[in-house]
């Protein structure tokens, strides 16, 4: 509740500053699951709130599916998991950019019995069994971020395609553009990428206030799949707001370290390993319970239940149906038994706190809070090894571990969206998790210190900009690569990132070593750090400076009586435009004479001009082409194109068959219903004869029949056409029962009100006597054509049998109703007349009398009098201007 009111608070103004229809989402894209949040301000609802799916679930599976010519997604796609283990997809996120190698690895792990094979870029890629296409991590990936737009815009019930995506801090640079990929295939425009961490982090201090105390707080995260921790600093700068001093709160994360193959997952592969060993020794004849997917993915998803039950309990069973070959399976473990499982586990699950705590040279007394995030955190020796190594009594958990991440994300997006404006601010300085160097390669070029540098130290803000200068003129490669090869991303195995081509540095060489050249042609290389932690390379340019002798204006020419002054400036323009477009002289004089003919011959006799030595710049663009092969590229066009056009299909595929299993459960529920008010409504006889009904309901059963036979296998249109069907016999007959009560309540309402303005006019020729009369009137004149037609209508009806068509609906007469409010509210809203105000003739004659009368003392002419009133001073009287105005009408 409390965050709630917090949320609240941080968007109490945004509503002022934003139009009603900005709205962004966060993403909190997991190995096993996936959270949305949605930033919408709208009035009365929560302005941040976690999107719920069709299970009305917080949380929903990441996992892509294709069966019997249909594609699933989240829990469609998790109810096909323990039968079809080999078409149900899972872990995509962790399997992004990974050589073929090592994703198998994990896929072997986890007993994930797909058909993988290995793609032109030495990744993996998936053949599915529903039309024999091949699919890549990048495409299955971005079939889950549909997803979630969906679960966003059914949240908000408005399109949003602007998002921040949250991923571990371990991801490399091609799996964050790999990433970036998969989320444009999927339609959404994303903001930023965030580390899990600073979404933790942003959520734990939006609320808080650290102007008078700064802390240093751990954010411990163990999920599925792996375990990081996080030191975190915040603290409090002045600022300036609307010319006020104010306190604005920040944090920057100081550190991250993480074990990337440890999680929950890992746990429960203990379990799964423990429990096979026993099936095995139950059924015994040397069956291994492991060689058999659908066997082991039933033996999973027990034990995932088994492991949360002991989180809460010392003790938990476990219970398989036909684990394997018709053989059930039964047993229990302890939770004593469980830990010992696990022993490694616990001791790797310090080590990431363990490192951060030794690089920052912080004790432990110096950290404020340790905020325990992630599913895994819940597991009780977990924290109990935790609390003994930190020396705490009692570990953080002011923040949802499963939500955390997902709203901290949202409150990125909301900063970053232009639409959106917060109230309160929290500043956020997050760096890379890994150092870059670049390297220069080319002829002529020497290999020492200066061709390979680092260019991001490790932890650098994110986002920055570098550049690079060389002395260099011919053509050369770049290249960008991890600082240490013992510090990769998990399954990378070369440190080389990207490789680039420069080219054009040769020609523009040979176009200008003719020329002066006042220092060697050097290159500038520009390379920027983004939001989401990705390095490029943007652009390069030659620098070329040349000395040549120009014509100038002489300077502080001087003569007797006369000075000329000269301001000359020659600059050369820096930019992306071409050499000769660089070049320019510009030459502004100014020249003031003051002298006489004699002085003019003089000056005109000096030269004009002078010499002078002047230095130009020219700045050439330079070619940049990516030459790098595998993960360190960029998904081609060419793929992206052909991956978006089979995404276009399956959506469309997705989408008619939504609405074919919605139409199929609207006829299906209009049978069942209308069966059952023929039934049980009694009112059904009155208003429909026998015949009618019994052959209503033989075309009901009809459908029915079709329904189950060879409608199973029918499409949108032919549900639809049944439909339409049954309604144009059933629709007759339903309105005619709704209007057996909705009519008499129509008449009843026309009737009072018809009363009610018997009163109205009463009070208007009592308190509104300036109403025109003739509008009066109308309004009686229409009030008593109503009161008749209403009484012809009803004389009518009763002579109309209930099985036909009724005389008059209940919609027509609160439609005259409706006309007749309209004349009436028209009559009220006629305002008062103001009254008249008469002009005050009596005082005006009595100071046009003094006016008068002190005009007299100058002259005898009353006309002369008047004369001097109207030329008089500023300090004429107003009376005296109103006299005048006045006999100016008159005449």
């Amino acid at each position: 509740m409390a965050s709630k009111v917090a949320l609240m608070a941080l968007f109490s103004v945004a509503l002022l500053f934003s139009p009603s229809q900005s709205a962004v989402f966060s993403v909190d894209l997991g190995s096993e699951s996936v959270k949305v949040a949605v930033v919408n301000l709208k009035p009365g609802q929560s302005p941040i709130s976690v999107a719920i799916n069709e299970m009305s679930k917080r949380k929903s599976p990441a996992l892509v599916s294709f069966h019997d010519g249909d594609r699933l997604l989240g829990e469609e796609a998790a109810g096909l998991a323990a039968r079809y283990p080999q078409k149900v997809y899972s872990q995509m996120r962790d399997l992004i950019a990974k050589p073929y190698a090592s994703a198998q690895r994990i896929l072997d792990s986890m007993y994930l019995p797909f058909d993988a094979k290995e793609d032109s870029r030495g990744g993996v890629s998936f053949q599915s069994e529903n039309d024999d296409a091949v699919y890549s991590p990048e495409e299955l990936v971005a079939m889950v971020l549909g997803y979630t737009v969906n679960l966003a815009e059914f949240h908000a019930k408005i399109q949003i395609k602007d998002a921040v995506i949250a991923v571990p801090p371990y991801m490399g640079q091609a799996e964050r553009r790999g990433l970036l990929a998969a989320a444009q295939l999927a339609g959404i425009n994303v903001l930023s990428l965030i580390n899990e961490h600073s979404g933790a982090a942003l959520q734990y201090g939006i609320d808080k206030d650290f102007s008078n105390e700064s802390r240093h707080v751990i954010f411990y995260d163990m999920g599925a799949s792996s375990t990081h921790a996080a030191l975190v600093y915040f603290s409090a700068y002045k600022g300036k707001e609307y010319g006020k001093s104010v306190s604005v709160n920040q944090f920057q994360v100081k550190d991250v370290r993480w074990d990337p193959e440890l999680g929950g997952q890992h746990m429960e592969l203990r379990l799964v390993e423990y429990f096979a060993d026993q099936f095995n020794a139950q059924v015994g004849g040397g069956i291994d319970v492991r060689k058999f997917p659908k066997a082991m993915a039933k033996l999973k998803k027990q034990v995932k239940r088994t492991k949360e039950i002991l989180s809460a309990n010392t003790a938990a069973p476990i219970s398989v149906e036909s684990l394997h070959d018709d053989v059930d399976f039964r047993s229990t473990i302890t939770r004593e038994k469980f830990e010992e499982l696990c022993e490694d586990i616990w001791e790797k699950s310090l080590l990431p706190v363990k490192e951060v705590l030794e690089n920052s040279g912080l004790s432990l007394e110096q950290i404020y809070a340790v905020e325990l995030i992630g599913g895994a955190t819940r597991v009780p020796k977990l924290q109990a090894k935790l609390q003994e190594f930190l020396r705490r009594k009692e570990l953080d958990r002011h923040l949802d571990a499963d939500e955390a991440i997902v709203l901290g994300a949202a409150l990125h997006a909301a900063n970053l969206s232009d639409g959106i404006k917060l109230n309160r601010k929290l500043g956020m300085i997050d760096g890379s998790l890994y150092g870059f160097v670049v390297e220069l390669n080319g002829p002529d070029l020497l290999k020492d210190e200066s061709s390979r540098q680092l260019l991001v130290p490790r932890m650098k803000k994110v986002p920055s900009k570098m550049f690079r200068s060389i002395n260099h003129n011919k053509d050369f490669e770049v290249s960008l690569a991890y600082e240490s090869e013992n510090h990769l991303p998990p399954g990378v195995t070369s440190p080389e990132i990207a490789r680039y081509q420069i080219s054009g540095l040769t020609d523009a060489s040979e176009k200008y070593s003719s020329r002066n050249l006042s220092s060697p042609i050097k290159t500038n290389i520009h390379f920027s750090l983004s939001r989401s932690g990705i390095l490029s390379l943007d652009r390069a340019d030659a620098v070329i400076e040349i000395t040549e002798w120009v014509e100038v204006p002489r300077k502080n020419l001087t003569i007797e009586n006369s000075t000329v002054s000269s301001n000359v400036s020659a600059e050369s323009a820096a930019g992306n435009s071409s050499e000769e477009n660089n070049e320019s002289v510009q030459t502004d004089s100014g020249i003031n004479k003051t002298s006489n003919i004699s002085s003019e011959e003089q000056a005109a006799a000096e030269p004009a001009t002078e010499k002078k030595l002047k230095k130009r710049t020219f700045r050439v663009p330079l070619k940049i082409v990516e030459k790098i092969t595998g993960f360190g590229m960029s998904l081609s066009q060419d793929f992206l194109a052909e991956a978006k056009r089979k995404l276009q299909v399956l959506d469309k595929k997705d989408a008619d068959r939504k609405r074919t299993a919605e139409l199929k459960n609207n006829l299906e529920g209009y049978i069942y219903t209308t069966k059952e008010k023929i039934e049980t409504l009694e009112e059904f006889e009155k208003v429909s004869t026998s015949e009618e009904r019994q052959s209503f309901i033989e075309k009901l059963d009809q459908v029915q029949d079709w329904l189950y036979t060879d409608g199973e296998d029918a499409n949108a249109t032919e549900f639809q056409e049944r439909l339409d069907q049954l309604k144009a016999v059933g629709d007759p007959i339903f309105f005619r029962l709704k209007e057996l009560t909705a009519r008499p309540a129509a008449v009843e309402h026309a009737n009072k009100y018809i009363d009610e303005l018997k009163q109205i006019v009463e009070e208007w020729k009592a308190k509104k006597s300036w109403l025109p009369q003739e509008r009066v009137d109308e309004v009686i004149k229409s009030s008593e054509k109503l009161k008749n037609w209403l009484d012809e209508k009803e004389a009518e009806q009763t002579k109309t049998s209930g099985f036909s068509k009724p005389a008059f609906t209940s919609e027509e007469v609160y439609l005259k109703v409706l006309d007749l409010q309209t004349k009436v509210a028209s009559i009220n809203r006629i305002p008062k007349p103001k009254p008249k105000v008469q002009k005050p003739v009596k005082n005006e004659t009595e100071s046009s009398e003094q006016n008068t009368e002190n005009s007299d003392s100058n002259s005898a002419d009353s006309s002369s009098s008047s004369d001097s009133s109207v030329n008089s001073s500023e300090g004429t009287s107003e009376e005296t201007v109103t006299e005048q105005t006045e006999g100016h009408d008159e005449l």
